[in-house]
């Protein structure tokens, strides 16, 4: 198992431009699938859960060769339909959360699929309903298999309807999507997630042939075609790492510019981010964090503390409220972190907590945060990553704290961070991988 040493109490200054984003990567690459022909996907991350999904499609068959750094071709003209069925890919599913998303393209195009709980971060319950409810109204039907663990699921008439999601979910919203792109008719969605990601792609599948409306809403209608064609696609920076950098300049008293972040994208994560006192400014497509030595948490107009809680598109995602919650221990004043989404993502507060951060944990979902304004930094440690964003909000931590932190399982870093000790060692932190 694989640890950071990381010396604390480093300013950083200079230039940082975010990687391609994890999440629209995984969607994008799953969705080339859909089609016999050659697509080519640039800007994609060279992290741990993108690689893996990569070498899991290499394993089914599909023809992969990267042209350029973080620039792939894919085609998927002749897929190994034996090994798709086998305990092998059922065991490759497991391992990986993003495993779920090839399930929607394999139904559409050739009307069966073998899947496995998939596995990823360890931060609570989180269900598949809406992605195997969404495919079921579109037609095809689910066989449980309790000896394997796997869902053997039939389809060989899709056909389009209208259904209203019972959750906003960003994966399951695109497995239906790439369902039903290739089924008879219409299919309508109601509350479907809308994140830029999601809104990415659906043009994505547009420019391949499909006929999707109501991008950017949460109202998508799908008219199924009989075919797609390849495409040329750019994946948009990490919304995720430019929030990460912003609050890592903000911990470290830092001067940092995150350079071409996609800004009309960023959504409301700019001002949530204001809202714990950070100066950013916007200057053309970049980011710059001036030099803080303080900064105040702002309160609502009748006085009340501040609260932070997650929401689906447009509001702040909840793989930032990890980093949100390690900002405010050195803002000044109080704050009330609320992860309404996931039951155990907030548990690794107790790690800060002894590091000499103030946080009262309320119950699995809700923190209270009194920030040391900076008047007491906090301390190193020795600590275990849990999740990718809890272990990017430990080690935003340890590069605040004085004297020197140790984290280890950074395997759960490197599934969304890629070379982050190199791109930050550039800036000045002092930083180590022990393997």
């Amino acid at each position: 198992m694989a640890s950071f040493t990381i010396e604390g109490g480093h300013r950083l200054h200079g230039e940082i431009t975010p990687q391609g984003a994890k999440n629209e990567a995984l969607e994008v690459i799953s969705a080339i699938l859909l089609t016999p022909e050659p697509v080519i996907i640039r800007n994609v991350p060279n992290i741990l859960d993108v690689n893996n999904l990569i070498s899991m499609l290499i394993k089914m068959g599909v023809r992969v060769e990267e042209i350029e750094s973080h620039v792939w071709r894919f085609q998927a003209d002749d897929l190994d339909m034996e090994y798709i069925g086998s305990q092998q890919f059922v065991n490759c599913c497991s391992a990986l959360r993003g495993s779920i998303l090839v399930l929607g393209p394999l139904l559409a195009r050739f009307h069966k699929a073998c899947v496995a709980k998939p596995g990823g971060d360890q931060i609570g319950r989180r269900r598949l309903d809406t992605h195997f409810q969404g495919i079921q109204e579109l037609g095809a039907k689910f066989i449980y298999q309790p000896e394997r663990g796997v869902y053997e699921i039939d389809a060989k008439e899709l056909k389009g309807k209208y259904m209203l999601l019972d959750e906003a979910s960003v994966t399951g919203t695109a497995n239906i999507v790439m369902t039903a792109v290739l089924a008879k008719g219409t299919t309508t969605i109601y509350n479907a997630a809308c994140e830029p990601y999601i809104q990415q792609l659906c043009r994505m599948l547009n420019a391949m042939g499909a006929k999707i409306s109501g991008i950017s809403s949460n109202l998508l209608t799908i008219e199924g075609v009989t075919e797609l064609h390849g495409t040329d696609h750019t994946v948009l920076p990490d919304m995720i790492e430019v929030g990460s950098f912003i609050g890592m300049a903000a911990m470290t008293g830092s001067d940092i510019t995150i350079k071409n972040v996609s800004y009309e994208n960023l959504g409301i994560i700019p001002n949530m981010f204001r809202r714990l006192g950070i100066i950013i400014e916007h200057i053309g497509d970049d980011i710059h964090i001036p030099e803080q030595k303080h900064y105040e948490l702002s309160s609502f107009m009748d006085g009340s503390t501040l609260a932070i809680a997650d929401a689906p598109w447009p509001g702040l995602t909840p793989d930032l409220l990890s980093i949100m919650l390690v900002v405010a221990t050195q803002a000044k004043g109080s704050v009330l972190i609320h992860q309404k989404m996931f039951e155990s993502r907030l548990f690794f507060v107790d790690k800060l907590i002894d590091m000499g951060a103030q946080i009262i944990l309320c119950d699995p979902h809700r923190a209270v945060v009194v920030g040391h304004d900076n008047q007491m930094k906090l301390r190193g440690s020795r600590m275990s990553s849990p999740d990718i964003r809890a272990g990017i909000a430990l080690l935003i931590a340890a590069l605040s704290a004085n004297g020197t932190s140790t984290i280890s399982n950074i395997e759960q870093i490197d599934r969304g961070y890629e070379d982050i000790e190199g791109r930050l060692t550039a800036l000045g932190a002092v930083i180590k991988r022990n393997e």
